[in-house]
Order: C-alpha cells, then structure tokens, then sequence
C-alpha cells in the first residue's frame, strides 16, 4: 500500500458518520472522541493512519468514514478478528491493508509497506469484545471454556499450560504484578495443591479454586467477581501485553510525522501508567532545570492532546457499559527529532 489513493486534492475529513450494520458486532469505546483527536492530522491526500489493536475494526471503520483522503493500516494478533474486520472494512477497497502481528512489531510492519512515518496511531488495549464474548477463547471466567486466553491462537503458551507448570513463587509474582491481587501467594498455592490432584484444563475449575483461596468475609464485601483480578493476570501474562506496550509506545511515537498523532485507548492502571509516563515525557523539554532559555534541541517534540486521561461520558456508560473503566490519551508530534 501507497502513501496515496486517489482520494480528491483538497479532500478533508468529515464529521464521522454512523457506522453501518457494524453495532451489532460490537460498539467502539469512545469512538467519536478517537476520531475527533485523530483526523485532523488525516485531511490530507496521502495520509496514512494505524490501528495497532484493529480488534473487528469498529474504530478503523469510523476513522476511514471520516477520512474519504486516509488510508489505513491494520494490525492484529487474532486471526479471527483479522477475519471479521477484513469483511467490515472491504468495503474500503485498497484504502485497507490488514497485518497479522503483534502492535510492537510496528516497525517492521511500516517497514514491509515502504512507509517511513505515519500520521496517526491508534492502541485499544485489553480484550477486544470478540475475545470476551467468544466462550471458547477461555478469556472469561463466568462460564466454563477451555483455558487457552491466547490472542494470537496458532502460537505460544496457554493459560492452562501457565498454571499448569508454573512454580507457586512464579504464579504469585504473576497473579500479584499483573492482577494487583493481595491474596497472591494463597491463590498460587491453591492453583499449586489443586493442580497436583487433576491439572487444570477448563475456566470452571480454576475459579472454583481462586474462589476458594479468597477469604469468605472478603468475597461478601467485594462488588467484583472474586477470579477477575487472577484471570486479568494470567491473560497479561500469556500474552507478554506489558512488555510488548512498553516496545510500541516509543516505536509508534518515533514514526509519527509532524502534526501526527496517537491516542490509546488503556482499561487498567497497569496499561495506563506506561502510556502516560512515555506521553509526559515526549511532552517535556529535556533540559535541565533552572536554565534561563531552554535550547532548540531540548524542547518538547510533543503536546499533549488530552488533560489528564479522559473517560466516557455518562450516555456512553448507559450503551456500553464495558466502556466503564476506559481511559484515553492522546498526543501530537510538533517538532522532527534534532
């Protein structure tokens, strides 16, 4: 795929119109705000923009609706949602061109295409909705599935083979750094004594036995399902999720032409946190403090788009409340590195 296609000289981006026969598939989280931070960096023959979590491609959609003159790239680690969003999108033509990989093999990806900067980039962290409501995927711990949680199903480890194999030190540290979960070391030591019994090969099992680890009293108190926090963990952990954002961020950020922009969508401190460390620093002068003229070289090359992390509004909470704990950022390159 070009930097061009055929869009009209002049062309401009439009106010985003009503996805079509794409609701029932499921509603991008805080769609109109994505695409009100990114297009204008998109009205520009040629314009190229990447969704690095395409998910079934409810945000791409909209973007390229909004943008008649933007292309799109197209990155996932599911197949499966690879293959809904290439039926959603065709419609788009060669303005579309969809990739199988993981969002921190970016680079390469640009790299295969001829595109040496972008003019925007988009990151909708977590699970996608084809992934949640898909039962046979195991990512959900209220019914009972095959313990797989892999994003990308034709490679690596399982869920059931994390628990299965994994020492109880290992197992805290995971369900600990990854689900904030207090009671790490007493689910990882049920997980443990139960696997020597049986292993785990389905979600049923194991939740009985997080459950069971979790005092009663807390459990009573608690207005969470008590195998959230532990299944949150494991998926992180199947999936390498911290260590491949913490690769993107920088990567994305690099690729970024003046005036360009990236926004991430985050649903838990843990995403969120890198997300803002990496945007609070590319929108910081570097030089040291107490210098009376800051030097061309050290100014920011980035402004920030949003205050803070912006959230859903109360009428998108009613219609999606899988939108609940949504956080969004968003940042614009203004200077070429020195």
């Amino acid at each position: 795929m070009g930097r061009t296609d055929g869009a009209p000289e002049g062309a401009s981006c439009a106010d985003p119109a009503p996805t079509i026969g794409s609701d029932s598939l499921h509603q991008p989280v805080m769609r109109d705000r994505v695409v009100a931070l990114l297009t204008p960096a998109l009205n520009h023959p040629g314009a190229v923009h990447v969704d690095g979590t395409l998910g079934m491609g409810g945000h791409a959609e909209a973007v390229l609706e909004a943008c008649p003159a933007a292309s799109l790239v197209g990155i996932d680690r599911d197949t499966q949602a690879l293959a809904l969003a290439g039926r959603r999108l065709a419609r788009f033509g060669d303005r579309v061109h969809l990739v199988h990989a993981v969002h921190d093999e970016l680079p390469s990806v640009l790299d295969d295409l001829g595109l040496a900067r972008v003019d925007s980039v988009l990151l909708d962290l977590g699970l996608s909705s084809l992934q949640i409501d898909r039962a046979d995927r195991g990512f959900a711990y209220s019914v009972d599935s095959p313990l797989d949680m892999r994003m990308d199903q034709e490679k690596g480890r399982t869920a059931a083979d994390l628990v299965n194999a994994d020492s109880r030190q290992e197992l805290t540290r995971i369900i600990s750094r990854y689900g904030e979960e207090r009671f790490a070391g007493r689910i990882a030591a049920a997980i443990v004594a139960a696997r020597e019994e049986q292993p785990f090969t389905s979600s049923a099992r194991l939740v009985e036995v997080i459950s069971g680890a979790i005092p009663a009293a807390v459990r009573r108190r608690s207005h969470s399902h008590p195998a959230k926090k532990t299944f949150q963990a494991l998926r992180i952990a199947v999936n390498g999720e911290m260590d491949t954002l913490a690769r993107v961020i920088p990567e994305a950020l690099s690729r970024l032409a003046v005036g360009g922009r990236m926004a991430v969508l985050a649903y838990h401190s843990l995403e969120d946190r890198p997300v803002k460390e990496a945007f609070r620093a590319a929108s910081s002068d570097s030089a040291p403090a107490g210098l009376p003229v800051v030097p061309e070289s050290m100014t920011a090359r980035f402004i920030t788009l949003t205050r803070g992390a912006e959230r859903p509004d109360a009428d998108e909470l009613t219609t999606n409340p899988r939108s609940g704990s949504a956080r969004l950022r968003a940042v614009q390159r203004i200077k070429e590195e020195v």
